[in-house]
């Protein structure tokens, strides 16, 4: 009996030594994988000026779109080697987790909870949450929501915050932005919360509404990758190239583009004068 014990045991161990027993699967490198493609694919928003949208043109341009033709010019030389797939943000992670895409490049901010389904890049912009109301608006502060219906877009995390600010408000929810604004238009709310950079886009379209002042909160847009093993180096990759348009100045000009601030369009109005004498 001793003897066949020892016998099964030392099968057994030649069979773990020889290899033979069942191998975790590993996934394949997913910045290997790109580069055999050729391109990226890139989930961007098509609704969300000025870092995603559509113009007049039919042509989709914005921050994140020159951010991730400028990714693409960094992997391939080429910045035209990438193409873009509309998400929302209902449906944003789905579309990476399920490989529909590469990346997400859509205004997509760090929170602990989505740390915890998919992987975040360093941030490339920061943001805060702000209210957009009517011109004459009696509403002054977040805490003025209370009570009122106050627009937010489903999947982001304007909700969240207006929960944490103004427990009491009536939460109208919607899933893109154009139409949380419609229905602002529309007189079905009395404000729209969402982040300051994209009440922006919006309010300068349309300047019978402003945006509030202050800002509740302080928030990283970043690139999203699916989590494990298989974006290590792509996420390093992604990373070093952050750093690298840092250095050389690229974030800082896509915002003077973008998002230019009050000094940025006055040097702007000027230029445009010395152009038309």
């Amino acid at each position: 009996m001793i003897k066949k014990v020892l016998l099964g045991f030392m099968m057994f161990s030649v069979f773990l030594l020889c290899g033979c027993g069942k191998k975790e699967e590993q996934q394949p490198d997913k910045l290997a994988q790109i580069k055999e493609r050729g391109h990226l694919i890139v989930g961007v928003k098509y609704d969300t000026k000025p870092f995603g949208f559509v113009d007049s043109d039919n042509v989709l341009k914005g921050y994140d779109i020159d951010l991730a033709r400028a990714i693409a010019g960094k992997i391939f030389g080429n910045e035209k080697k990438v193409v873009f797939k509309q998400v929302y943000p209902h449906n944003r992670i789905s579309k990476l987790n399920s490989g529909e895409v590469d990346l997400l490049i859509a205004t997509m901010t760090i929170t602990p909870q989505r740390e915890e389904v998919v992987r975040f890049s360093k941030p490339y912009y920061t943001v805060g949450q702000a209210i957009m109301v009517p011109k004459g608006s009696p509403i002054e502060t977040i805490a003025n929501l209370n009570g009122k219906r106050t627009i937010v877009v489903l999947g982001t995390t304007g909700e969240k915050n207006l929960r944490r600010f103004a427990p009491e408000a009536r939460v109208l929810g919607y899933k893109t932005y154009e139409q949380g604004f419609q229905a602002l238009r529309e007189k079905r709310a009395m404000a729209f919360t969402t982040d300051d950079t994209i009440l922006s886009g919006f309010a300068q379209d349309y300047p019978e509404f402003i945006i509030l002042p202050q800002r509740y909160t302080k928030e990283g847009y970043a690139i999203a990758m699916q989590k494990g093993e298989a974006t290590d180096s792509l996420a390093l990759d992604i990373n070093h190239i952050l750093d690298d348009m840092t250095r050389d100045g690229t974030l800082v000009a896509l915002k003077h583009k973008w998002v230019p601030s009050e000094s940025d369009k006055k040097i702007l109005s000027k230029r445009i004068k010395r152009k038309i004498k």
